[in-house]
């Protein structure tokens, strides 16, 4: 029953952060499945997979109507991490559990880093050459950390390619469905033991929350819901970090 409730929870506090920010599912979802739920690293990270594709499908639905998501940036920038995400999820399935861990909290830290830092100038020139690059390191985060990348795919798209904050969410979620679904065809048969019994209640809260994220995240500023994020992330970070040395 404890970890149902949890589940429950966590489950909830994932989805508003897809339905808001259009990022952060995986980031918040890992550590709670590990250290709430008590599931091993790599168990954590593709039941996270698992959770973050369905609420970002449903999630996106919202955007789309909204008239939200660039669709054509939005599959390009996608499609250029597709084969990092699955040569990154094969070797992760290789990797030691702690340096998962480790790693994980290091990426997490660095982006709520860079989401605090006032955003530069949109880059001029070369714009489709910068967006593959970042496509393709987000497709590698995601198949070595089970993140969507929506947290680091959000500042990309608002600050690489030009587009308006509520636009870049909207068209960050095509790009988490979309690698986040190749990055669980790469972990298929690696092994690792999925417990429904978290997953379907978890991904049920996740659900029903990324429609309220949606509806909050239109009452607040961008700036706000930002800042707010990335202090989320850095608290995570840190207790990961800690756990993993002490």
């Amino acid at each position: 029953m404890t970890a149902l409730i949890l589940a429950l929870v966590a489950g909830a506090v994932v989805g508003l952060a897809l339905g808001g920010l259009g990022g952060g599912g995986s980031v918040l979802a890992v550590p709670a499945l590990t250290y709430l739920i008590g599931m091993p690293p790599a168990d954590a990270i593709t039941a996270s997979l698992i959770i973050v594709t369905l609420t970002s499908i449903t999630a996106l639905t919202g955007h789309a109507r909204d008239g939200n998501v660039v669709w054509r940036t939005g599959l390009l920038f996608a499609a250029a991490g597709i084969v990092p995400v699955m040569l990154a999820g094969t070797a992760a399935g290789h990797l030691p559990q702690a340096g998962l861990t480790i790693a994980f909290a290091v990426v997490a830290g660095v982006a709520a880093l860079r989401m605090l830092r006032p955003a530069p100038a949109p880059a001029a020139g070369k714009v489709p050459a910068k967006a593959a690059a970042a496509g393709a390191g987000l497709g590698a985060v995601t198949g070595l950390l089970g993140v969507g990348g929506g947290f680091l795919a959000v500042p990309a798209l608002a600050r690489v390619l030009n587009l308006p904050l509520r636009r870049a969410i909207g068209t960050s979620l095509l790009v988490i469905t979309i690698n986040s679904i190749a990055a669980l065809g790469a972990r298929a048969g690696t092994g690792v033991h999925l417990d429904w019994a978290v997953i379907a209640p978890f991904t049920a809260a996740a659900i029903l929350g990324a429609w309220d994220g949606k509806r909050y995240a239109q009452r607040l500023s961008g700036n706000t819901l930002q800042r707010v994020f990335a202090y989320t992330l850095l608290a995570v970070a840190a207790f990961m970090l800690a756990d993993a040395f002490i």
